[in-house]
Order: structure tokens, then C-alpha cells, then sequence
């Protein structure tokens, strides 16, 4: 009836129209919202290098926006369900209207280099399961409000710069499958408990989230995990013996770098799908279960760096899948079963450094799947396989040093075509050197030290070098200690694109060095001594721009010094002794300005020293003796602060000794004997105060033995026989130890009976009278007088008690012996360690007079080590300042060199800037900044001579019990004199904080110390290093902050350190904030030019922390 009704099929087809034109609007205003949020996206992107997005021809309004590359939308309707913008190297911040794509099912926009925060508005997405954003730039703190996205399945946020707790609400997502949080400096807190609740959970990663104390135990209830890595921590105390029953499906576990202690979880066996076990870097005991025989499925095993113990299980040849078998740095012993060659999949195999014996399988060099194999450091023996069928095309890297292998190098070594490291020294190998290793083109290093091998029988020149010098990659060349007894070829001028080193002593080469070693444009050290080499030295040795080690010592060279030598101004090191060499030192010797140790001692040298020589203010060791030398020394010779051996004896010099050599504060040893010396002996030597061999006999020096000697407290050898002589022997101070051994040969000497000579004459009583009771009389009546005087002064003024380290900064440089430091440091035991710097290590010590005090002890085999103590001698001899670490003495012989310094009690900035236990206020961190900036002021403009600390950084800046900041380590400084305002160095500062000109050209100047004061106040108020790893490409510490300033500056500053101003106005906060950081960016300028002059900083400072007080 109603269709037949017109009026009512009229109303209906209206109704129907109407519908379906709302339905129409409905769907294109959802999909406006899709594409304004895609464009929105779009917009907050700086950089795409692929030109995905950016490039103007894919996301643009031309096209469906469901065609957009990245983007995926349903099929039921034009809604966005998927974005996939990874791997692309896209740059800026992720949009907050990423929130309006309200259908979104998965997120991907890991492994570029976005930034800024993760956007809350991400909650908005109910559907969403997957949300990948790892690997990027990403800052501020995971949103609580994600609890609100109840499907989620997948959160991957790993390496990023995310700060602050982990969100406990996490652990109530239902469906939540894998937590990826590592490499973020994130905190867990009590969220780990929470974590526990989440039963879905497959693959759980914590890395360095600062977990502390014992292994969480609500992580057990995660019955269904699959993989859990907790990498990097500090977690402690022993792991679950049960983790297996907990987590029966476990297939990967990771828990290397913690402090876990105990023995590995027995029943292990039950994590019968387990691929992967990392436990390397802990404190575990015990030893390695039998039942790890039984995971079929495990595939890599690191258990090195532990404290394990017994054998290794035979039952690990069942592991027919592993491919990583890593036991290094254990106490493991017994013998290498023969049975892992059955392990065909391996391709890492370290068993280094433990007590393992017997012989070295031969089966596993069948294993030809492997890239590393790493036995060095044990006590084992054998030979390596005889047949020539061992092939093992992948191997990279070859150790087996420090064993007692025995037998020839195999000529199947060149098909190990890969390898890039061969390590075969301290063993008993013998014969001949393949001649065929220079099929190896990736080769690195090589180095055969330490056994008994040799060239070929009947050939003089060494083949196998011509043949590794086809090795264009090679580096390192270390051949020491074998009786090779051969030549050199011409060839090695072949090894030009790449040798670094060349260590060869004791290896029997004969014949000359050849001409074509010049070539050898990259070479920092060459070390030939104890060898049969015999010819001149070549000129185009001077070829050798960049050397830094000249060792031809103890060989049968004759001829010149070339000059051509002084062409490599890069020469430190220079050892031609015990050669045939002769003629004269050449004077551009002295142009060597980077030289410390000269040694030409026994040869035929003739003429005399070069003047200019003596110049040289870098100098450490000097041996001249053993030669035909003449001339004096120079009246122009200046003093040296570095110097600490000279030994000149056995020549035909003449003269006086200068007694400007008293003011060689550094001197250890000096030895002038049996040369043609005449006049006194300086008074000044008594000055010498670390002098502990001092040798000037068979000369001529005339008149008595100064008494100033006597203050020698360290003096253990002493010879002046055999001169002229005269007068009273000194009887107190290390004379007391001396014998009529030191004093042969002067017969006009008197002294005690037992130095061999006449007792001294009586004088008379008028002369006694003169010389010794007038002026007693005298000195009392005035002693008195002073007396008197200063009780007076002293009624008028108030007297402080100093502390104890003030009491000890009072006396003036007291030297203290070696043994004293090693009580008070209680023998450097590692109870009194404070921690260790790039030259040593540094110990609290009570000296004998109560006195608290830091002593650092320099590590001399370290390279540099002892310029440091020179330079930073050189520097606290001359200043003094509130805010600079007082050095109270030092202690200084050939086998030690240590400071005695001011104890700080608070220890360095960088404890209390990245100790998750401390945080500064930011009037503490601006009160410290003064007090660098004032240290600098003082280096910088305060005295006659300029000092550039040339190494300003948070672990050298040393806080005391008031919380003063102090600048200490001059290890690396420098001093210019006014007419110099820069120098150059090849000694780098720590980067990240060393100025560019510093760093490009090695010019120093205090506008270096000052860039290097900029990036440290930025650091101060980020608490972000300028080496973190965010910081990569043309990205840096600088540029991060700069790029705040226009938006909000607090978003790169501290997050505690704005917790801690919680209760300051936020404006003045982020005013004071702002000041400090904009004289931050002035001071790291580009442009030395352009910096802050330091002494303009103080005040800038001082205004602030006014503001701050107020």
C-alpha cells in the first residue's frame, strides 16, 4: 500500500538522498583529517635524503594520499592504518598530529634522525600495536599516557636520548608482546616490579637502564619471555638457579657487563629452545655445567671475562649449531677438547688467557667457518697441522701467543686470504718465514717476536719480507727475538701506503739499511738495535717525515750523521749507540724541538756539542759518553726543567761546569767523568734535590767539595776521585754512606779516617774565636731581637690554626722519598684508589705528619707519560691559586714519578654530574663555573708567563669539602712567554672539548681553553657529554643547545637539576638558565677570534649567581 502511495516514494528517494549525501561528507572529512595530519607530519621534517617526503613528487595533494610512499590504508576504506617511514635518514621531530590518524595499526619511523620528544597525542591511538621509533635522537620521557593505546603489541624505543623513570603503567598493557627500552639513559626504578605483570610478554630489553642490586625476581613471572637482555647494568648478588622452570620458552639471554656473582644457573639444560647466552663481564665463579651439552639449539655462548674455574665440558661438542664459543680471561684448565672441530657452524672460537695445557687440537683447524680464533696466554703446546689441506678462507684473526707451540710457520697461512691480525709471538716455533704470507692483502698486523724462526737456508736476503711487503694494508711488523740472519731487500720501500711500525731487534740482520726505506712516508717507529747492520745511514732516511722512534743502537754502523736526519721534525727518540759513527753531531740537531731522548754513546764522535743543542727544552735522557767529543758547554746553555739523565763522560770536554746545571730540577743522574773539567765544583748542585748518582771523577776540578751537597738527601752514588781537590769532606747528609771509594786520587782532601784521607788540621784558638764564637754571640743577640719583635706583632693580630693540608702547603716543596709514599698510600693498595687518568693512577695517602693528601703515580711505560710530569711540573713550580689543586711536592728517580697534591675530598665534577646518587643546584653549578672561569683567569692573564691547560675537562675540575671547584692535571699544559701568544703541539687534549684549531693544526693558545671552558658549562647545565653518541655527523654538542634557544631552552637542560629548582620561579629559572648558556656558546665560538676573553666571564658569572642568591 505504501509503494503504491507517490508521495510516499517521493519522501522516501529524499530521505535516501539525504543519507547518503551525510554518509559521502563523513568519509571525506575523515579522509581531509588523514591527509592534514600527513601533511602535518610532512612539515616538521628538516632533511630527507632519499626524497621520500620531501622530494615534491609523492606527498602532495595531487595524488591519493593512500599512494604516498611509507603510507598503507585499509581496503575497506581511504583510512591510514600503516606508516613506514624507516631507514631513510629522515631529520626533525615527530608532529603531534601523528594523534589524528586515528585508524593507525603500526607506526615505523626507526633508524633515522628525528628528535625532540615522543608526542603524547600518540595515546590517541586506540588500534595501535606496533610502535617502532628506535634508533633516533628522541629526548624527554616516555608518555605515561601510551597506557591508553590498550592494543599495543610491539614498543621498540632503543637508542635514543630519552631521560627519566620508565612508566610503571607500561606494565598493564594486556597484549603487550615486546618492551624494547635500551641505550637511553632511563632509570627503572620501582617499574621493574610492574613489568612482572605483563604475561604476554615475549622479548623484554633493558640495556643500560641503570638497574642496580640483585636480579629483579618479578621478571620471573614473565612465563611467557622469549628473549630478555639486560646488558650494561649494574645489577648484582646471583642469578636465578631456576631461570629455566620460569621461563621454559627462553630462547635469548643477555646479562654481560654487571657485577653478577656466583656460579652459572645449574639446570640451564631446561631452556631447551635457548639460541643465545651472554653472561661474559661478571663476577662468576664455579664451573661450566656439564648439561649445556644439551641445548641443541644454542648458538653463541659468552662467558669471558668471569672468574670461572675446572675444565670445558666435553659435552659441549653436542652444540652442533653454535657458531660463537667465548670463554677469554678465565681460570679455566685442563686441556682444548679435540671434539669442538666437530663444530662446523663456528666462526668465533676464544679460549685466550687461562691455564688451559696439552696440545692444541689440530681438529679445529677444520673448522672452515671460522673467523676468529683467539688461544693466546695459555701454556699450550704441540704444531700446527703438517698437512697443507688446513683452509680456512674467513679467518680474520689469528692468536695463539705466549703458548710453547713448537714446529714451522705453515705455508697454509697465506690461504687464510681474510686475515687481518696474526699473532703467533712467545712460542717455541722454528725455521724458516713462508715466503708466500704476501697473498694475504688485508693483512694488519704480524707479529712472530719471540721464537726461533729464520729465512731461508742459503739465501742471505730475508724473501718473506720482499713478500710481505705486497701486503699494502700492513701495519704493525713485529719480528724482535729471532736469529733471522739475513738482509734486507730494497723492497720495503714497497710498504709506503701503510707501515707504522717496524720492531726488528735481536733478530742477527746484516748488511745495510736500505736506501728505499725513505719511502716509507707513514712510519712512526723504527727499531733495529742489537742487530749485525752494517754501512752508513742513509740520507733518504730523512724521506721519514713522519718518525717518531730512531732505534739503530748496538749494530756496526759507521760513517755520518746525515743532516738529512733533522728533515724529520717529528723525531722524540734518536738511539745510534754503540755503532762506528763518526765526524761531528750536526748542528741542525738542534732544530729538533720535539726530541727527549738522544743516545750516540759509544762511537767516534769528534768536535764538540752543538750549542743550539742544549736549547732543546723537551729533553729528557742525554748519553754522549764513549766518544772523541770536545769543546765546553756553553755559557749560554739555559735551564731545564725536564732533563734527567746526562751522562757526557769518556769524552775530551773542557771548561767549568756550569752552575746553571744546579737549577736542572728534574736531574736523576749526572755523570761527567773522565773528560778535562777544571774550576770547582758548583755550589749550586746542592740544589739538585731529586739527584741520586752524581759521577765527576778522572778530571781536573780544583777546590773543596761544596757543603751544600749534603742537603742531597737521595744521593746513593758518588765519585769525585781522581782531581784536584782540596779541604774538609762534608760528613753529614749521604756522606755518612760513603766510602774512600768517592774520593780516591785528591790527596789535599782531609777528613774522616775512613774516606781514606788525613784528618783537617786544628786551627787556633783566635781563629776559632773569629770564626765561630763572635758570630754564635751574634746571631743570638740578634735572634733575640726577632724574638721580641714578632711576640709583639703577634699580641696585636689574631692567629688561625691552619688545616692539615694547609700545614703541608706551607713548606716549600719538601721532597718526599718513594717509601714514605708507599706507606702512606699503605702500598697503593686498591683500598686507598681513587681513580686513574690518562698517564696513571691517583691514591689517597696520610703522610707521616697526619697530613691527608691525593698522590698520583705516574705509569713511565705508558707513551707520554713523562712529558706529562714535566710539563705539569713545570706548570704548579710557578703558580698558585685558590682554585687550582695545590702540588705540595714531588717524587722523581728513573723508576718513579709521582705528585704529591692536595687531597680533595669531593672528587672530580664528572662524579656528582652523571652519579645517578647526586645533583647539583644551579647555584652550585654556577658557583663552580666562577671558579673555573677565576683558575683561568689567573693561567691565562695573572702571571708573566701564559698557561694553557690544553686539556680543561668535568673529571680535571676536583671539588674540596666546601664544594670549591679546583683545576687540576697539567699533564698537558703549556707555558708561553709574553712574546709568544700560541704554540704548537702534537699532544691532543680529550676530544669533544678541544678547541678546531687545536685539533686541525695543533695551535695552542688560551682561546683554546677557552672553547674548552664553553662546551664544560654547556656540559654542566645539560649533564650531557660533548662525546655522547647522539652526537655523530655535523650534529654537536653546541649546535644541539643553539637549536633550543628558539623554542624552549629548558628542554636541554638537566632534568634533575630542574627537579631540584622545583620550587624557583620557572622564569627565573629559565632566564638564569639562559644567561649561562648563551656565555656558554660565546665562549665555544668557531672563530678563536670571536670567543669571550675569560677574564669578561667572571663578571658575566658573578651577576648571575647574584640574581640566583636573591
Amino acid at each position: 500500500m505504501f509503494m503504491e502511495n507517490p508521495q510516499f516514494l517521493f519522501l522516501f528517494g529524499v530521505l535516501l538522498l539525504h543519507h547518503l549525501y551525510f554518509l559521502q561528507l563523513a568519509i571525506s572529512s575523515s579522509n581531509y583529517t588523514d591527509q592534514s595530519a600527513l601533511l602535518a607530519i610532512q612539515s616538521t621534517l628538516k632533511l630527507d635524503p632519499t626524497n621520500s617526503v620531501l622530494g615534491g613528487n609523492n606527498w602532495t595533494t595531487k595524488t591519493s594520499f593512500c599512494n604516498w610512499i611509507g603510507v598503507s590504508c585499509s581496503k575497506r576504506r581511504p583510512r591510514v592504518t600503516a606508516l613506514n617511514l624507516s631507514y631513510i635518514g629522515l631529520q626533525g621531530t615527530i608532529s603531534p598530529h601523528v594523534g589524528n590518524l586515528s585508524f593507525l595499526v603500526s607506526l615505523r619511523l626507526q633508524n633515522n634522525s628525528l628528535f625532540g620528544f615522543v608526542p603524547h597525542q600518540i595515546s590517541r591511538l586506540h588500534r595501535l600495536r606496533i610502535l617502532k621509533l628506535e634508533f633516533n635522537q628522541l629526548e624527554g620521557n616516555i608518555p605515561s599516557t601510551l597506557y591508553h593505546c590498550q592494543k599495543l603489541e610491539n614498543i621498540t624505543l632503543q637508542g635514543n636520548k630519552l631521560t627519566g623513570h620508565i612508566p610503571k603503567e607500561l606494565g598493564f598493557l594486556p597484549k603487550l608482546r615486546k618492551l624494547y627500552l635500551g641505550e637511553n639513559n632511563l632509570t627503572v626504578g620501582e617499574t621493574s616490579s610492574s613489568l612482572g605483570n605483563i604475561s604476554t610478554l615475549q622479548a623484554l630489553n633493558l640495556v643500560e637502564c641503570g638497574l642496580t642490586g640483585s636480579f629483579p625476581a618479578s621478571l620471573l613471572n614473565l612465563s611467557s619471555l622469549l628473549s630478555i637482555s639486560l646488558y650494561g647494568n649494574d645489577l648484582s648478588g646471583s642469578l636465578p638457579m631456576d631461570l629455566c622452570h620460569y621461563w621454559p620458552n627462553i630462547e635469548f639471554i643477555s646479562f654481560s657487563y654487571n657485577k653478577f656473582t656466583g656460579q652459572l644457573p645449574s639446570r640451564i639444560d631446561r631452556c631447551r629452545e635457548l639460541a643465545a647466552l651472554s653472561l661474559s663481564y661478571n663476577k662468576l665463579v664455579g664451573s661450566i655445567p656439564q648439561e649445556i651439552g644439551s641445548l641443541q639449539k644454542l648458538e653463541v655462548l659468552y662467558l669471558g671475562s668471569n672468574s670461572l674455574t675446572g675444565t670445558i665440558p666435553p659435552t659441549v661438542d653436542n652444540l652442533s649449531n653454535l657458531m660463537i664459543f667465548d670463554i677469554v680471561t678465565n681460570n679455566i684448565t685442563g686441556s682444548v677438547p679435540g671434539a669442538l672441530g666437530r663444530l662446523t657452524n663456528l666462526n668465533d672460537l676464544s679460549f685466550g688467557l687461562n691455564s688451559l695445557t696439552g696440545a692444541l687440537p689440530q681438529e679445529i683447524f677444520n673448522i672452515s667457518s671460522l673467523q676468529i680464533l683467539i688461544a693466546g696466554s695459555n701454556s699450550l703446546s704441540g704444531t700446527f697441522p703438517s698437512h697443507s689441506r688446513v683452509w680456512l678462507p674467513d679467518l680474520e684473526w689469528l692468536d695463539v701467543s705466549l703458548n710453547q707451540i713448537t714446529g714451522p710457520i705453515p705455508s697454509y697461512f697465506s690461504n687464510f686470504t681474510n686475515l687481518v691480525d696474526l699473532e703467533v709471538y712467545g712460542n717455541l716455533l722454528y725455521g724458516p718465514i713462508p715466503v708466500n704470507l704476501g697473498s694475504i692483502k688485508h693483512l694488519q698486523r704480524l707479529n712472530f717476536a719471540g721464537n726461533q724462526l729464520t729465512g731461508e737456508p742459503g739465501v742471505l736476503e730475508l724473501r718473506f719480507l720482499s713478500s710481505l711487503f705486497n701486503c699494502t694494508s700492513l701495519k704493525l711488523l713485529v719480528l724482535d727475538s729471532n736469529p733471522l740472519n739475513g738482509t734486507i731487500p730494497d723492497s720495503i720501500g714497497n710498504y709506503s701506503s701503510s707501515l707504522q711500525m717496524i720492531y726488528a731487534p735481536g733478530c742477527q740482520i746484516k748488511g745495510d739499511i736500505p736506501k728505499t726505506i725513505g719511502s716509507l712516508k707513514r712510519l712512526l717507529s723504527l727499531f733495529l738495535f742489537d742487530n749485525d747492520m752494517s754501512g752508513t745511514i742513509p740520507s733518504a732516511m730523512g724521506g721519514l717525515e713522519m718518525l717518531q722512534r730512531l732505534y739503530l743502537g748496538n749494530n756496526n754502523i759507521e760513517g755520518f750523521i746525515p743532516e738529512d736526519i733533522c728533515v724529520m721534525t717529528n723525531l722524540g727518540e734518536i738511539s745510534l749507540e754503540n755503532n762506528k759513527i763518526s765526524g761531528l753531531i750536526p748542528d741542525c740537531i738542534g732544530n729538533l724541538s720535539r726530541l727527549q731522548i738522544v743516545f750516540l754513546s759509544s762511537n767516534r764522535l769528534t768536535s764538540s756539542i752543538p750549542v743550539i743543542f742544549w736549547n732543546l727544552e723537551n729533553l729528557l735522557f742525554i748519553n754522549f759518553s764513549l766518544n772523541s767529543l770536545s769543546g765546553y758547554l756553553p755559557p749560554s746553555m739555559k735551564k731545564s726543567n725536564a732533563l734527567q739523565i746526562i751522562d757526557l763522560s769518556w769524552n775530551h770536554i773542557t771548561g767549568n761546569i756550569l752552575s746553571i746545571i744546579g737549577a736542572f730540577q728534574s736531574l736523576n743522574s749526572l755523570n761527567l767523568s773522565n773528560n778535562l773539567f777544571i774550576g770547582p765544583i758548583p755550589q749550586s748542585f746542592g740544589d739538585l734535590k731529586g739527584l741520586e748518582f752524581l759521577d765527576l771523577s778522572n778530571n781536573n776540578l780544583s777546590g773543596s767539595i761544596p757543603k751544600s751537597l749534603e742537603r742531597l738527601k737521595y744521593l746513593k752514588h758518588l765519585n769525585f776521585s781522581f782531581n784536584q781537590l782540596s779541604g774538609s769532606i762534608p760528613y753529614d747528609g749521604p756522606f755518612v754512606n760513603f766510602t774512600a771509594n768517592s774520593f780516591l786520587g785528591n790527596m789535599a782532601l782531609c777528613g774522616r779516617p775512613d774516606f781514606g784521607v788525613s784528618p783537617c788540621k786544628t786551627p787556633r784558638m783566635e781563629h776559632r774565636l773569629l770564626k765561630y764564637i763572635i758570630p754564635v754571640v751574634a746571631s743570638t743577640v740578634i735572634l733575640i731581637a726577632l724574638i721580641c719583635i714578632m711576640l709583639t706583632k703577634n699580641q696585636k693580630r689574631n692567629s688561625s690554626i691552619p688545616t692539615s693540608v694547609e700545614r703541608v702547603t706551607t713548606v716549600e716543596h719538601r721532597m718526599i722519598p718513594y717509601h714514605e709514599l708507599r706507606r702512606a698510600t699503605n702500598d697503593f693498595c686498591q683500598s686507598n684508589f681513587l681513580g686513574a687518568g690518562s698517564f696513571g693512577s691517583v691514591y689517597k695517602g696520610i703522610l707521616a705528619d697526619g697530613a691527608t693528601v691525593a698522590v698520583k703515580v705516574l705509569n713511565l711505560h705508558m707513551e707520554g707519560a713523562s712529558k706529562s710530569f714535566d710539563a705539569e711540573c713545570k706548570v704548579w713550580r710557578t703558580i698558585r691559586h685558590r682554585n687550582l689543586v695545590k702540588v705540595i711536592t714531588s717524587c722523581s728517580s728513573p723508576d718513579v714519578r709521582a705528585l704529591v697534591l692536595q687531597y680533595m675530598s669531593n672528587g672530580s665534577l664528572e662524579k656528582w654530574l652523571y652519579s645517578h646518587n647526586y645533583c647539583l643546584s644551579l647555584l652550585q653549578r654556577v658557583s663552580m663555573l666562577i671558579d673555573i672561569a677565576s683558575a683561568l683567569e689567573y693561567l691565562h692573564h695573572g702571571q708573566s708567563e701564559l698557561v694553557v691547560h690544553c686539556d680543561l675537562k668535568p673529571s680535571n675540575i676536583l671539588l674540596d669539602e666546601d664544594m670549591v671547584a679546583h683545576v687540576g692535571d697539567f699533564g698537558l699544559a703549556k707555558v708561553l712567554v709574553k712574546t709568544k701568544d700560541a704554540t704548537q703541539t702534537r699532544t691532543l687534549g680529550t676530544l669533544g672539548y678541544i678547541a678546531p684549531e687545536y685539533g686541525y693544526a695543533g695551535k695552542v693558545t688560551i682561546k683554546g681553553d677557552v672553547f674548552s671552558y664553553g662546551i664544560m658549562l654547556l656540559e654542566i647545565i645539560a649533564r650531557k657529554k660533548p662525546t655522547d653518541e647522539m652526537f655523530s655527523g655535523e650534529l654537536t654538542l653546541r649546535e644541539w643547545i643553539n637549536a633550543s634557544l628558539a623554542d624552549d631552552v629548558l628542554e636541554v637542560v638537566d632534568v634533575g637539576l630542574l627537579s631540584v629548582e622545583e620550587g624557583r620561579d620557572v622564569k627565573v629559572t629559565r632566564d638564569v638558565i639562559l644567561s649561562t648558556i648563551e656565555i656558554g656558546m660565546r665562549c665555544c665560538e668557531e672563530v678563536p677570534e670571536e670567543r669571550l676573553e675569560i677574564k669578561d666571564v667572571v663578571p658575566k658569572l658573578m651577576k648571575i649567581k647574584l640574581a640566583l642568591e636573591s
